[in-house]
């Protein structure tokens, strides 16, 4: 019998994974203290490091960066720390790791802000979304339009954000270029009405994420570093006019970084595969290294286009919440348990680390 090539190993830019099948980084709210990660994280990341690759969630860069209450950050030395205790423990399981860095932008609420400011972003445009803030889903603060002069000192965050992940420990980091979030702001026209430098042309828009990119590439290595792109997904109310040619433009130029990957949602976040029509081959074929493919795979769905070459690595999200050993339910065709939704944002262990295994 033919083996699945989910199930074997593969070299993902300087880092080597037992297989291809990867955890997608999974905002829990866990982070309560200081933002450090919470006392059970260690033990979530480890018990699911039989993941070829585990991608820990989105991590703030800054306070500045934070948009939902207790996410952890990554730019105090107590975060630093805390990182490590987990980083420690899931090389110790054989594990390999990368730390997902973002900036949320306009996505925030003011409570969350450094003395209480509005969130920044590209324009000062409300993101119509919520955030969770006093343990509760509230809407987001109206952001400010960041100045012209301040745009150096994001990508010198994304940077120290990145050496800091290796000094935790982890393997390497995923720049979050997606979902709305600040780098994807700065992308969607929807989301970006600037006239400067950074703001009109598909390559101004594009200015800022492949800044980050590169500072970072440089910082720590191309072969450390990957980023995640949504071309069409509406998720926090972005949009492009023009995402075929946005982003087969993104995706150019990071090729010539020579990133070790790019991680794309294919559709709409946690939603419908074909919200529009997009050509996600293009991308596959515009860019040298690792395509990991997210949004809506299955054992089946993933087997299929693994044959195909149609992507190297397949994301699977929520799957892994409820499933800690989900690469072996996957491999011997067990069911898979279902998430209990009152448990996945904030808490304890109840919903995080108490979930079975099938051994």
């Amino acid at each position: 019998m033919t083996q699945n090539a989910l199930f074997t190993s593969y070299t993902l830019g300087d880092i080597t994974l037992a297989n291809r099948i990867v955890m997608a980084p999974l905002t829990r709210n866990r982070a309560a203290k200081d933002c450090v990660p919470g006392p059970h994280a260690a033990e979530y990341y480890t018990q699911r490091a039989s993941a070829g690759l585990l991608i820990a969630e989105a991590t703030q860069i800054s306070q500045q960066g934070q948009g939902y209450q207790d996410t952890p950050g990554i730019y105090s030395e107590a975060q630093i720390a805390g990182w490590r205790l987990v980083t420690d423990s899931v090389h110790a399981a054989g594990g390999k790791i990368i730390l997902q860095i973002w900036h949320v932008g306009r996505v925030s609420h003011v409570d969350l802000q450094p003395g209480g400011l509005p969130p920044v972003a590209p324009s000062a445009i409300r993101a119509e979304a919520m955030v969770f803030v006093h343990n509760r889903f509230v809407p987001t603060s109206k952001p400010r339009a960041l100045e012209l002069a301040e745009l150096p000192g994001i990508v010198s965050d994304f940077r120290k954000a990145a050496a800091n992940a290796i000094s935790a420990g982890f393997d390497g980091v995923e720049i979050h270029g997606a979902n709305g979030y600040l780098l994807d702001q700065f992308v969607k026209d929807d989301a970006n009405t600037r006239t400067d430098a950074y703001g009109g042309s598909i390559k101004n828009r594009a200015r800022l994420m492949l800044e980050v990119a590169a500072a970072v590439a440089d910082e720590i290595g191309a072969g450390r570093t990957g980023i995640r792109l949504s071309p069409v997904s509406p998720l926090n109310g972005t949009a492009a006019s023009d995402p075929q040619a946005q982003f087969d433009y993104i995706v150019g130029e990071l090729d010539k970084l020579g990133l070790a990957f790019i991680h794309v949602i294919e559709g709409s976040t946690a939603g419908p595969r074909d919200v529009t029509t997009f050509d996600y081959g293009a991308l596959r074929q515009a860019f040298s290294n690792t395509y990991i493919a997210n949004n809506g795979y299955d054992l089946k769905l993933a087997t299929e286009r693994v044959a195909a070459d149609r992507a190297d690595l397949f994301a699977f999200g929520r799957a892994f919440i409820a499933n800690p050993d989900l690469v072996a339910r996957l491999k011997s065709g067990a069911p898979l348990a279902e998430i209990d939704p009152e448990t996945l944002y904030g808490g304890g262990a109840k919903g995080y680390t108490d979930y079975p295994t099938t051994a």
